[in-house]
């Protein structure tokens, strides 16, 4: 027999809380999540199963699994939450100046220059505002969105879509290949590994070694490396020592002013790839904080690398630009 009860309207909390257990998998990481007690999260649950007649989840399970009614209710409602928030935001949202809270995150890619000129800009127009700046990997400032604990991210864009979160596409930031200035080798050898120098790469847990990785085997191609590192500027750093080559992007090669005089930039040779900048929001993150940051980061952008990269590199200009 249903369960069902109209005694009780759908309580968008409800929903809410599913939503989290669905994607965290269990009562005690939606607990910790929401600051709700662990029974409080299951008695919610049960209202929802109780008010919709069915399971929504195989309760025996653990970690918990959605049963398949359950998986079809939670595609339907991931749209529906996220234009309940989006609205939310937007019917709240006062003026820039009345704001009082903005956890920003960013990859470090911007963190030498653009990220600090940022937060001067942001204090300056939000001036009854706390900010907090993080600074991380793509998949954790993501993370860090997703569970609420960011308002707004500037990240490379995943390859899977984020339903749950705002998305605005910012630059398109082709790889390259950087090489010592005194290598003589033609770039097409040192990519495909006919000559002796070693291909020094990013961390396979980064998104953009996996990109990397991912269009090389596409290429069949399979320069051997004995070197791996997260920080761009310890890849210049060897590059620019003889040390080896890599494969980078001009945004990242924009930062290493340092290394400049012993380092130079070519085409990937063959087919080109590129990654995607994003700025990444919360559903409750307001259009006019939205446009604010995303106005200036494109000004800021155009200032320290894009002008300077296709100066330098004017074959950079078709393909290393903003998106509109």
């Amino acid at each position: 027999m249903p369960r069902h009860s109209a005694a009780k309207d759908l309580s968008l909390k409800w929903l809410e809380l599913f939503q989290i257990c669905a994607r965290k998998g269990s009562l005690q990481a939606a607990s910790k999540e929401t600051g709700l007690t662990i029974s409080t999260v299951s008695h919610h649950l049960r209202n929802l199963e109780d008010h919709l007649g069915v399971e929504l989840f195989n309760h025996s399970r653990r970690p918990m699994v959605l049963t398949p009614k359950g998986q079809v209710f939670l595609r339907n409602i991931d749209d529906a939450l996220f234009a309940i928030r989006k609205a939310k935001a937007e019917a709240s949202a006062g003026s820039i100046a009345e704001a009082s809270l903005l956890r920003v995150g960013s990859i470090e890619d911007f963190d030498s220059d653009i990220v600090p000129e940022l937060a001067v800009f942001l204090s300056q127009h939000m001036p009854s505002c706390d900010f907090m700046y993080q600074t991380d990997s793509s998949h954790t400032i993501i993370e860090m969105l997703r569970n609420r604990h960011l308002d707004l991210g500037i990240t490379t864009t995943p390859t899977d879509r984020m339903r749950d979160l705002q998305e605005r596409s910012l630059l398109r930031d082709p790889f390259v290949v950087v090489l010592p200035r005194i290598c003589e080798h033609p770039v097409s050898d040192i990519v495909e590994g006919r000559s002796p120098l070693p291909f020094l790469k990013f961390s396979s847990n980064l998104i953009i070694a996996r990109q990397i990785d991912s269009q090389m085997r596409r290429l069949g191609l399979s320069s051997m490396s004995s070197f791996e590192c997260s920080n761009n500027q310890t890849l210049m750093a060897m590059v620019a020592a003889g040390a080896g080559w890599t494969i980078t992007t001009p945004l990242l090669f924009s930062r290493a002013q340092r290394f400049k005089s012993k380092l130079r930039m070519h085409r990937f040779p063959g087919k080109s790839f590129s990654r995607t900048l994003a700025i990444v929001a919360t559903p409750d993150c307001s259009r006019s904080v939205l446009e604010l940051v995303d106005g200036k980061m494109r000004a800021l952008i155009t200032e320290h690398a894009i002008s300077q990269q296709c100066q330098n590199y004017p074959w950079l200009a078709e393909s290393f630009r903003l998106i509109s």
